[in-house]
């Protein structure tokens, strides 16, 4: 079978179906575990379908229902941690930074030494519980309080965040395609918007699987992002493309052998 025979049938196959496993893939093409993982990065990096755990996930499935917090804490656990660490690299003394909501942004606090006169802002009520034992200014912007994601949202949020002013904004996404940075929910993305704008050094956190993703609402633009930082495991040809629209700053994998951008301060 040709390989680009194969890759259409395996893209016709997790659309079908929303969600295969390696396994699936393995019985149905009568490849090896390698070819279709290799397979399956290359349709994930192109942006025709999700990578997730042990297989794949059709765009369609992703887009039609947004996974609760609980279940995006399970989900890509390494990598958001990989990404989580270099961000807290870029926290500096005196700093007064707005963290949103996301499983992501909620692993930074794990990463952060005693840093002194650290204001921390969030509209995320987890973010806020993670920094509860650190020594540092911590603020909750209140709002109407969304489940799905533990954000406070509205009119409220927004308008709160409008007012302060930030050193360095840590915001997530659900996903990223070419400069469009989107979320399923339009108050969640407009609050980090707002808070973005607000910011001196605006930093989004976005790991290998949210890249080339859509979803519902655009709330930001990656040329007005100074950072990006994702990790290591996508291609040449799909950093290259998002070098176009900002600063890549890569979280490294111990285990790959390969050296992440060094020494950044935001």
């Amino acid at each position: 079978m040709l390989k680009r025979e194969r890759l259409m049938m395996l893209l016709d196959m997790v659309n079908r179906n929303g969600i295969v496993t390696v396994k699936d893939l393995i019985d149905q093409l009568d490849v090896s575990d390698m070819t279709i993982r290799r397979d399956l990065d290359e349709l994930s990096d192109s942006g025709k379908l999700i990578r997730i755990h042990g297989g794949a996930q059709s765009l369609a499935s992703s887009d039609a229902t947004e996974l609760s917090h609980v279940e995006k804490k399970e989900i890509h656990l390494e990598q958001k941690e990989r990404i989580a660490q270099r961000a807290a690299k870029m926290i500096s003394a005196g700093d007064t930074i707005y963290i949103g909501p996301g499983t992501t942004q909620e692993l930074i606090v794990q990463y952060v030494d005693d840093v002194a006169n650290l204001r921390v802002v969030t509209n995320s009520l987890p973010v806020f519980e993670s920094w509860q034992s650190k020594n540092v200014d911590l603020i909750l912007v209140g709002g109407t309080f969304r489940e799905r994601s533990g954000a406070f949202i509205g009119g409220l949020a927004s308008d709160t965040l409008g007012d302060l002013k930030f050193t360095k904004s840590f915001v997530g996404v659900n996903g990223i395609h070419n400069e469009s940075m989107m979320t399923a929910n339009t108050e969640e993305g407009s609050a980090q918007a707002v808070a973005t704008s607000n910011s001196m050094s605006k930093i989004v956190l976005a790991d290998c699987y949210k890249i080339n993703r859509d979803d519902f609402y655009q709330f930001y633009n990656l040329y007005d992002m100074d950072y990006l930082i994702t990790n290591d495991e996508l291609s040449g040809e799909t950093l290259a493309h998002y070098r176009q629209y900002t600063k890549v700053v890569l979280a490294e994998d111990k285990t790959s052998g390969k050296s992440p951008n060094s020494g950044l301060k935001a």
